[in-house]
């Protein structure tokens, strides 16, 4: 059985190697080089070393992992026939080296022995030329990986195998995801080498740079969290769904598809608030937004407006209407707060001639029963106090009663809603919303029916099997475990 011995052949210059792999090479019986395309290879010709190498295989092989895999085969074959090897990688074997990764798995599959040396890699030149400390965060990441990369990295990155224009404009474009166009990138090239080039360019310009190859690498500095905002990756992410190759679901969706989406979200707001799950409101306001962002794509296609437009327009709103906090107005509470705030609705709206006017007809029945009457009570139009609320709901109860008895639906009918409105009133006076109330009382029924369900089949799952009582009875349970 015979070893593999993997040794770093240092950034670029011969002399970035360390004195350990040099003499390793220079007395190894078998030396394979990765590819001699490398500063080091032509310094060993020089000295009359011989060597072989993998280059040819770059030319024929159906891709990367194939190639590298193929390469690792290879050595660990050749190794447990009994040859010794010494195999020379650019830069350290433990740095973006797929090979030595390879490595490692078949030689423990084949029994062989395998030796890892350390060795300087170009980071550590990156470092010294740009001032870097790695202690502050750093990524590094190989070109083709770009895309698995998290769109919101607060570190800085590096970008190693950057060797050719087509793989730096596809990394260009998967930057450009995360990154506005003119974000300034550091480009390196040749690092270590006496003609070593470092230069600041916008992203954009990355992949037409006249001397991209296989020393070229990009470093990308940390973004600093600005205090604003920042909707661009957001946007950008929608725009690629929505555009030409993107997601079929996406393109076919129109403003008035998406409205159900926008209620369904809101609700789940509404419920994550409930429960107090934090992590799950974090989520579902995610949800809701992703709404607004489609909406303001759709129509920034359409040249209606954009989703700067949304937050400009919302901004320059919520200083209009504080003027007790942007401008010179004195509010004492918030009573005084929501008085001011309607009647600023109305200058902003002159062509409402109604204080009822406004108010989209597709809001659910109790949610705009309660919004007419806060428009109502806000010029005035209200019960003196709430015990005239309870005497209206029992009223509407009993009209609700006399109808049935007689029997006429569309009369049940009308006093069905006029008890509702009542309710809903009644709800509103005591700073209940009616909405948020019944949703509540619909999430309660849901757990308490489960359960007396969850005993039905407990019992052989026949219902017909149990009365009245029976069912009531595991009703009480239910709340009991409440």
């Amino acid at each position: 059985m015979g070893s593999i011995t993997v040794v770093g052949m240092g950034p670029g210059s011969f002399g970035l190697m360390s004195m350990e792999a040099w003499e390793l090479m220079k007395n190894a019986p078998e030396l394979v080089l990765r590819t001699a395309v490398h500063p080091t290879a032509d310094e060993l010709k020089k000295k009359g070393i011989e060597f072989s190498s993998f280059d040819d295989r770059y030319e024929t092989a159906e891709d990367f992992e194939s190639l590298y895999n193929s390469i690792a085969e290879e050595l660990t074959d050749r190794a447990a026939k009994g040859e010794t090897l010494v195999y020379a990688v650019p830069g350290s074997p433990l740095v973006a080296e797929r090979t030595v990764v390879l490595l490692r798995e078949k030689a423990q599959e084949k029994n062989v022995e395998l030796t890892i040396l350390p060795a300087m890699s170009f980071v550590e030149v990156l470092y010294t030329r740009l001032g870097i400390d790695p202690i502050s965060g750093l990524t590094i990441v190989d070109a083709a990986d770009l895309e698995r990369l998290p769109l919101d990295i607060p570190t800085g990155i590096i970008i190693t195998q950057v060797y050719s224009p087509m793989i730096a404009s596809e990394a260009k474009l998967s930057l450009m995801e995360m990154l506005p166009d003119e974000f300034e990138i550091i480009y390196t090239h040749n690092l270590g080498l006496p003609d070593e080039s470092i230069r600041r360019i916008p992203l954009y310009q990355l992949d037409r740079q006249p001397d991209i190859d296989h020393l070229t690498s990009v470093y990308i500095p940390a973004r600093k969290k600005d205090e604003r905002f920042d909707f661009t990756p957001f946007t950008e992410i929608m725009r690629r769904l929505r555009e030409p190759g993107g997601c079929p679901w996406d393109r076919e969706q129109t403003p008035e598809s998406l409205r159900k989406h926008i209620l369904e979200e809101a609700y789940e707001v509404i419920e994550a608030i409930d429960t107090g799950d934090k992590e799950l409101l974090c989520e579902e306001l995610g949800d809701l937004l992703l709404q607004i962002v489609f909406q303001a794509r759709i129509a920034e296609e359409t040249g209606s407006f954009s989703m700067q437009d949304v937050i400009d327009g919302i901004s320059e709103k919520m200083i209009r209407r504080h003027p007790h906090i942007f401008g010179d107005v004195e509010a004492s509470d918030a009573a005084a707060v929501m008085v001011e705030w309607e009647a600023l609705k109305r200058k902003e709206k002159p062509e409402r001639s109604s204080v009822i006017d406004g108010l989209p007809p597709e809001l659910p029945g109790l949610l705009a029963a309660a919004k007419l009457q806060q428009r109502a009570a806000g010029v005035g139009f209200e019960w003196p106090d709430i015990k005239q609320a309870w005497d209206k709901c029992r009223e509407e109860a009993e009209e609700l009663k006399a109808a049935a008895a007689k029997g006429n639906q569309s009369e049940i009918e009308e006093e069905m809603g006029d008890l509702l409105f009542a309710c809903v009133n009644l709800s509103r006076l005591l700073n209940v919303p009616a909405e948020v109330a019944i949703m509540k009382a619909n999430r309660k029924f849901r757990r308490r029916f489960s359960f007396v369900e969850n005993k039905i089949n407990e019992n052989g799952g026949d219902w017909k099997k149990f009365d009245t009582d029976a069912l009531i009875a595991f009703w009480n349970e239910a709340k009991k475990e409440e």
